[in-house]
């Protein structure tokens, strides 16, 4: 991590609070995890109860308000699939519209993230509702597709500043405000050399920005350690971006043991010290009075801060994670290591507000002509340092209790009932189909049954119920992208990246087999998700 924060933390996916957003799909944000800060709509889609999942509902379900609608052969019972549940007791009608839901801003990922995120409740079934439609088993593959539960296409880079490269396939941005901290640290540095070197004269900004360059060129190291570290544990490493104090590596993913934990944490301030020391055998060498002197003297002694800071037992720092990782070991619970560290980093802020000011004033000099401007710029380091590691710590806790969360978010649970209609069938005549089969879903198929879009639940409550028998369902419908097939196996954060990576209101759901399960809509993954957020940990 870098001079003042620890570096490394795995983000939710976004740089963006770790709390539910407003929409599951836009793209973050991730979710992902909490950031190692260095120093360093979906359309309000109704929310009905949920209707029990079955593994392709049959057809021939006989409609409780007509007379012999469908006979009492073997069509009309349900299948003894162990995917299936019992059908809901009162299933919502497609057709009259509800009130859209309430969402809430709070990232994970992201979500991850964070997410944008967003519940839970079951359902399935795909066979055709009215007992004069064929009975077949709808798939769902295409043509050219990789098949149902097609892994999550890559997000759009997220940006950030100017790019300055690709290290290790990972891009490197520089946010707008280092270029401030570089002016700041110029002036600075520069007031020292005109002590040290006073022959310099102007020359010695020129000197001093070069000093706040090769720093940050060594903070750049300290996150690449990090970013290293990942990519060998198999974990996703979204960006690193240099800022006003320090560096972030947007690691997406959790590290999956504490001993990794400790690792990728420890990397970090390890190279720091290296390169303190490598500055220092630079130095021996070297005249102190000279310009190479004071640049190598400054960028040892600055190195040494770095990796002390950032050992600091408490999050958001580095010596966070790796106090995290002993409580995690020790306990066997992540969440209890990320409390611990998490309380310490809090406890350390105030530590770093009222200590660091009196640390600086007690070394300093003792002359009244010193006091004042210097114990307000004391003062003024002191309370950033403090918010950034009480904001970090408190992120860190968010972005636990949302990992500690997300597994309740399973797409089978979280999917509606659907019947497949031809692209022909009049609006009313599908509505029927799917209310008298207690599902909430259409699915346009061909000829051949294999699905070709989704009817727009929005779309359907914007058609006057007068016209519903002239207006045929393909008019209302959203082609498949191979982005709107998704495994009903994907649940937490598989399921959310899969979201954010193809945004859309609704999603096809289909078995491992290709066999459709119904459709997601994404409002009801964000309802889900604020609700699962809402329970204490």
């Amino acid at each position: 991590m870098d001079v003042s924060g620890g570096s490394g933390q795995p983000r939710s996916g976004n740089d963006e609070p770790a709390e539910p957003r407003a929409h599951p799909t836009a793209p973050a944000a991730d979710p992902t995890g909490p950031a190692e800060r260095g120093p360093g709509e979906t359309s309000g889609q109704p929310s009905a109860t949920p209707d029990e999942p079955g593994r392709a509902a049959p057809t021939g379900k006989p409609d409780p308000d007509t007379d012999g609608e469908s006979d009492t052969d073997a069509r009309s019972k349900p299948p003894s699939d162990s995917r299936r549940a019992p059908d809901p007791s009162a299933p919502s009608d497609l057709s009259a519209p509800t009130e859209p839901s309430g969402t809430t801003e709070p990232s994970v990922p992201q979500g991850p993230a964070e997410p944008r995120e967003p519940a839970a409740g079951p359902r399935h079934a795909a066979h055709h509702a009215g007992t004069d439609a064929p009975r077949h088993r709808t798939e769902a593959h295409t043509e050219g597709t990789g098949g149902p539960g097609r892994p999550p296409q890559r997000r759009p880079e997220p940006g950030g500043g100017l790019l300055m490269g690709r290290p290790f396939g990972v891009p490197v941005y520089v946010a707008p405000s280092w270029f401030l901290v570089a002016v700041l640290i110029t002036w600075v540095f520069g007031g020292q050399l005109d002590r040290v070197l006073p022959e310099l004269g102007a020359a010695r900004y020129l000197v001093s920005l070069f000093f706040a360059i090769a720093f940050y060129a060594s903070v750049l190291v300290h996150e690449l350690a990090h970013t290293v570290a990942a990519l060998r544990f198999k974990l996703p490493v979204r960006r690193i971006q240099l800022q006003f104090f320090g560096g972030v590596s947007e690691i997406e993913k959790e590290a999956e043991t504490p001993g990794r934990e400790f690792v990728l944490a420890f990397v970090g301030p390890l190279l720091s010290l290296v390169l303190s020391g490598v500055f220092y055998a630079a130095l021996l060498p070297v005249e102190p009075d000279s310009v190479p002197g004071v640049l190598l003297a400054g960028l040892m002694v600055s190195n040494l801060i770095v990796a002390a800071f950032n050992l600091l037992p408490g999050l958001p720092l580095d010596g966070g994670r790796m106090l995290r990782a002993v409580v995690w070991k020790l306990t066997g619970k992540p969440m209890s290591g990320t409390i611990a560290a998490a309380w310490v980093g809090r406890a350390l802020a105030i530590a770093v507000l009222i200590g660091l000011p009196l640390l600086t004033q007690s070394l300093g000099s003792d002359a009244a002509d010193d006091v004042g401007m210097d114990t307000v710029m004391d003062a003024l380091l002191a309370a950033i340092l403090a918010a950034i590691i009480w904001t970090g710590a408190g992120n860190s806790l968010r972005m636990a209790r949302l990992r500690e969360h997300l597994p309740e978010l399973r797409a089978r649970a979280l999917t509606r009932r659907a019947v497949p209609v031809q692209a022909d069938t009049p609006l009313s005549e599908a509505l029927r189909r799917a209310n008298a089969s207690g599902a909430r879903a259409l699915v346009v198929v061909d000829a051949d049954g294999t699905p070709a879009s989704l009817v727009r639940e929005a779309a359907i409550v914007g058609v006057p119920e007068h016209r519903r028998p002239w207006v045929p369902v393909s008019t209302l419908a959203q082609d498949l992208t191979d982005g709107m097939r998704v495994s009903a196996e994907l649940s937490g954060e598989e399921l959310l990246d899969a979201l954010r990576a193809n945004p859309a209101t609704e999603y096809l759901v289909v078995e491992e087999t290709g066999e459709i399960y119904g459709v997601l809509s994404a409002a009801d993954v964000e309802r889900a998700f604020v609700k699962a957020m809402a329970r204490p940990s």
